[in-house]
């Protein structure tokens, strides 16, 4: 088999000079394009997001819940760069612009045929290591979500779609994901 050339080693600036389309993550300088997200993704992901905005405004919280794409600066040396689905943030001062520059406090990531070992195996580690608190593992076709408390005793979870969870960053915060399940059934387009 013949050699693959080394993919070269991204920068900061390097990154934001960058189109804003197609979208791309980084880790380890190492650069990867995002694929389109699937439009039952794309309806969980604004039906959580909503779930979490909801509560964070009643509540008033000093969190800001932001769905993607939005830069995730985890480290500039080497680059790594996410793009979750949704994250909550509640140090406001790491954001700025379209930037969070640092590790929220909660992520979650939907899966999509493409990004399946990313999301099972690359970010759960690399949000390990950059010290978020807890991140959700959304899976439509499996109809499960694995949440993963890094926090203090390390744990993992796994819930299924008739079930309701605890979002531990918050007090008094449960998803009821039977009613996220719904999203699942194919419905008609809009004529």
């Amino acid at each position: 088999s013949e050699l693959q050339p080394q993919q070269e080693i991204l920068t900061f600036e390097q990154y934001r000079s960058l189109p804003d389309y197609p979208r791309a993550e980084v880790f380890g300088g190492q650069f990867r394009y995002l694929t389109a997200t699937s439009r039952i993704h794309r309806a969980i992901r604004s039906e959580l997001t909503e779930r979490l905005c909801s509560y964070a405004s009643q509540k008033q919280e000093d969190c800001e819940v932001i769905p993607a794409p939005f830069d995730v600066v985890l480290t500039k040396q080497p680059l790594t760069i996410v793009h979750p689905d949704i994250m909550v943030v509640c140090n406001r001062h790491k954001l700025s612009g379209t930037l969070c520059m640092g590790t929220p406090d909660f992520i979650m990531e939907i899966v999509s045929p493409a990004n399946a070992a990313d999301v099972y195996v690359r970010k759960l580690h690399c949000y390990y290591e950059h010290g978020v608190h807890e991140y959700w593992i959304v899976d439509p076709k499996r109809r499960s979500v694995s949440v993963n408390y890094f926090k203090g005793n390390l744990f993992h979870v796994p819930y299924t779609f008739d079930s309701i969870i605890k979002v531990n960053l918050f007090d008094d915060l449960y998803i009821n994901f039977s009613n996220i399940a719904t999203f699942l059934i194919y419905k008609e387009p809009c004529a």
